[in-house]
C-alpha cells in the first residue's frame, strides 16, 4: 500500500542526467491511454529548441520518479523575431498512479506554473504548444481529474478540438470527386506532387495564410527525409499556388493526414475535397489501412468535409488557458 503520509518526502526539481527513462516509464503507468517511447520524449521534449531542463519539473518519492510537469516558453521564435514574451505553455503533467490522492498533481502544475511567472509568463496554455505539441489539449473524458484539477487552477477552455480517424481497408475515389477533378484540370488547375522550386511557394502559402508553425511542420518534415510524394499542390490558371494537403508530417507517421489548406478565395470550389482524397488515394496505394489526425473543429467548414468523407470523431480535446494576475 501507499504511505500517503510521506508528503514531505516528495522532491520536485528540474529535469537532470538520468530522468529520461524513468520519466518515460512513469508516463506509461500515469497515462496508459497515451503511452510514450523514450524516441518520441527525445523528439518532443529533449530536441526541441525551447527545451529547458529546469522546466520540465519533476516529482520523486525517494529514487522513483512519480510524476512530472512541464513548462516551456520561447527561448528561440516560431518566425521572426516575435518570443512571446508574455506566454508560456504546458504541454503536458501526470502523477503516478500509487501516489495520487495527497495533493502531488496541484502542487507539481503549481511548481511549474511558479516557474513560468518567474519568467514573465502570465498567460498560460495548456497544451497547444508548437511545434512539438504532444496533445491538442486535455481529454477531458480519458483524464476527468486532470480537468477538474486544471480548472481549480483557474484554466477555461478557449475552444474544443477534435481528433478523427476514417477506415481505408476498400477505399474508392469517389466518382463524384473524379468528375470535378477533371473539371478543374480542364479549367487550367494543375494537381502535382511539388518539385523542389515548388516549395519556396508552398512555405509562402502556408506560413503567410495558415501560420508559421504549418511552414515550420512541412520545412522540418522535409527536412528530417519526408518525401515529397506525401504532398499534392495544387495551382490555379494564372499559376498561383493555392492549396495543398499531405500525409506523413508528423513525426513520419505515414497514416497521419495532415496538415491541409486551401486559399480562402478558393473555398467553395472543390479543391479541399479534390486534395483531401488525392492524399487519401495516394494513403492507401502506400497500403495505409487508416487515415488519422488530431485537431480540427467539429463544427467547422473542415470538419463537415472530413464527415462527409467517412472520418468520424474518435476523442475531443479542451485547449484551455490561464490568465495569471499580475
Amino acid at each position: 500500500m501507499t504511505d500517503r503520509t510521506t508528503k514531505s518526502r516528495t522532491e520536485f526539481r528540474g529535469y537532470r542526467v538520468g530522468d529520461g527513462p524513468l520519466l518515460v516509464e512513469a508516463w506509461r503507468r500515469s497515462a496508459p491511454a497515451d503511452p510514450i517511447t523514450p524516441d518520441r520524449f527525445r523528439s518532443l521534449v529533449l530536441l526541441d529548441a525551447n527545451f529547458d531542463p529546469e522546466g520540465l519539473r519533476v516529482a520523486l518519492d525517494g529514487d522513483r520518479v512519480v510524476g512530472a510537469a512541464y513548462a516551456v516558453r520561447r527561448l528561440t521564435p516560431m518566425a521572426g523575431t516575435d518570443l512571446e514574451p508574455d506566454q508560456g505553455w504546458i504541454p503536458f503533467f501526470f502523477v503516478d498512479p500509487a501516489a495520487r490522492g495527497r495533493g502531488l498533481g496541484r502542487r507539481l502544475l503549481t511548481d511549474a506554473l511558479d516557474w513560468l511567472h518567474r519568467h514573465g509568463r502570465t498567460r498560460v496554455d495548456f497544451s497547444s504548444y508548437t511545434p512539438n505539441y504532444v496533445f491538442p489539449g486535455l481529454d477531458a473524458e480519458a483524464y476527468p481529474e486532470a480537468a477538474g484539477l486544471l480548472e481549480s487552477l483557474g484554466f477555461r477552455t478557449l475552444y474544443e478540438a477534435a481528433a478523427m480517424d476514417r477506415r481505408l481497408v476498400g477505399y474508392r475515389f469517389p466518382e463524384d470527386v473524379a468528375c470535378r477533378l477533371d473539371e478543374l484540370t480542364a479549367q487550367g488547375y494543375r494537381f502535382s506532387t511539388p518539385s523542389d522550386d515548388d516549395l519556396v511557394d508552398l512555405f509562402a502559402l502556408a506560413g503567410n495564410h495558415f501560420g508559421p508553425d504549418w511552414a515550420r511542420t512541412i520545412r522540418d518534415c522535409l527536412a528530417a527525409g519526408t518525401p515529397l510524394d506525401r504532398i499534392v499542390v495544387v495551382r490555379d490558371p494564372s499559376g498561383r499556388m493555392v492549396g495543398w494537403a499531405m500525409h506523413g508530417a508528423f513525426e513520419s507517421v505515414d497514416e497521419r493526414f495532415g496538415p491541409i489548406g486551401v486559399l480562402e478565395d478558393m473555398r467553395g470550389t472543390g479543391l479541399g475535397e479534390v486534395l483531401l482524397h488525392l492524399v487519401l488515394e495516394r494513403m492507401r496505394a502506400r497500403r495505409a489501412h487508416s487515415a488519422w489526425f488530431l485537431w480540427t473543429g467539429e463544427q467547422s467548414p473542415a470538419g463537415h468535409l472530413y464527415r462527409k468523407t467517412g472520418f468520424t470523431t474518435t476523442r475531443v480535446f479542451r485547449v484551455m488557458r490561464r490568465e495569471a494576475a499580475g
